[in-house]
């Protein structure tokens, strides 16, 4: 097998510590030689090993993507000056039986002398810092989400019905009648005068959602959930503040992003710190839908292709297209509404939101290659790209109903 890097290493990342594997090519007949030492993970040794590898004169360093340890190692390592290769654990798994930290540097090694493993994808430093906003505002968002799922819950032991009238215990009228709950106030007419806007409308369905056996006990329970909710609040405002800090830089993509139906600034966010909002690194739609995990596997077997689902990817980008792509679904004049419901029609609605989502992608794919706007096909692209199979289609359901059909041109 061809020698790529003829002095390279390979790295088995632990919390405390590394095992560093240098393999040099033997020329002619001296042998291959390696030499595995270990080294510590605090910031003084990690350079130290830097140094170390320098000296060795190594041209390549692969390592494994183990848990977050991997990140001290590779943010001190990558401008070292040689090429470094951060792999998918799944990529570089070692033959079970004689496993080993040693074995394991060794085998990292001999896959980077060969060019055996293809590089993960690890942003510039700037993405780095805009994609921990988000995903820290992902996590929140999922907690806040959570915490008021507990505090409907928790309503159902005093019989408070506040979620059958109001559709967010969020809302500014929900809010206002909980706190007043927690605060004292029983008087379920009174409770309900607190209801804003079109929810005053409701305030006779209110009195009786209200009406409960509420005590003191429900009332601390009731404030420590609207307490931590509120807590989420606050996290997620100062958040949205810093991301539209960081966001600067790439302000016109995330305005071209936010053209396309279904994909909201928060979205768009999304997209762009987990894509780094630069194409060049994916050479097509195709594998920017893969690493995303919006496309389908791969399963053949002698010479049969069986059915597989979507491949593993990016937990936080399909999140956000998952997002876009129910939004997109829902409307009415749109070419991915249009898709969606093709699709759902023939293969079910699940199916239909990973094909929304496979859309957008290769959107924002040609937009962010091409510098260019969302344009829409219509919500009637697939009558006008294919009108004789609609022709047949509705005949043959005019036909099923029992109706004979005489088509003449309209005049």
């Amino acid at each position: 097998m061809e020698v790529i890097h003829r002095r390279c290493a390979g790295i088995d990342i632990g919390k405390k510590s590394a095992k560093v594997c240098v393999r040099v090519q033997g020329a002619g007949s001296r042998a291959t030689s390696t030499e595995v030492t270990d080294w510590g993970a605090m910031t003084r040794e990690v350079l130290t090993l830097r140094e170390y590898l320098v000296a060795q004169q190594v041209t390549c360093v692969l390592m494994e993507s183990t848990s977050d340890y991997w990140k001290p190692y590779y943010y001190l390592l990558e401008d070292a000056g040689f090429e470094l290769v951060l792999a998918n654990a799944g990529h570089v798994k070692n033959i079970p039986g004689r496993k080993s930290d040693v074995s394991d540097a060794v085998w990292l090694a001999d896959l980077a002398a060969h060019g055996l493993v293809r590089a993960s994808f690890v942003p510039p430093p700037a993405i780095r810092d805009l994609r921990d906003l988000t995903r820290t505002r992902t996590i929140i968002a999922r907690e806040r989400v959570r915490e008021t799922t507990r505090l409907e819950k928790r309503l159902e032991s005093p019989g408070i019905k506040l979620s059958i009238v109001a559709s967010d215990l969020n809302g500014v009228s929900a809010r206002r009648m909980l706190r007043a709950l927690v605060d004292g106030e029983r008087d379920p007419e009174v409770l309900a005068d607190l209801a804003l806007g079109t929810m005053r409308a409701k305030r006779d369905l209110l009195v009786d959602a209200l009406t409960g056996r509420f005590g003191d006990h429900d009332a601390f329970m009731i404030g420590l959930h609207l307490d931590r909710i509120e807590q989420h609040d606050q996290a997620i405002a100062g958040l949205d503040e810093r991301i539209e800090v960081m966001i600067e830089p790439f302000r016109h993509a995330r305005d071209l992003l936010t053209t396309i139906p279904g994909v909201s600034i928060v979205v768009a966010d999304v997209i762009i710190a987990e894509t780094g909002a630069d194409m060049s690194i994916f050479p097509s739609p195709a594998h920017l839908a893969a690493w995303a995990g919006v496309a389908p596997g791969q399963n053949e077997s002698a010479g049969r292709k069986k059915q597989t689902t979507t491949r593993p990817g990016n937990s936080y980008l399909k999140g956000a297209l998952g997002i876009a792509a129910f939004a997109a679904a829902g409307s009415k004049n749109t070419y991915l509404g249009a898709r969606y419901r093709r699709i759902a029609a023939r293969r079910g609605g699940l199916r239909a939101v990973v094909a929304i989502e496979r859309s957008i992608l290769t959107s924002v794919w040609h937009m962010l290659t091409d510098d260019a706007v969302y344009r829409d096909l219509g919500a009637d692209h697939y009558q006008l790209s294919h009108p004789d199979q609609i022709k047949r289609r509705a005949i043959r359901q005019l036909r099923a109903l029992g109706l004979e059909v005489d088509l003449r041109p309209a005049s």
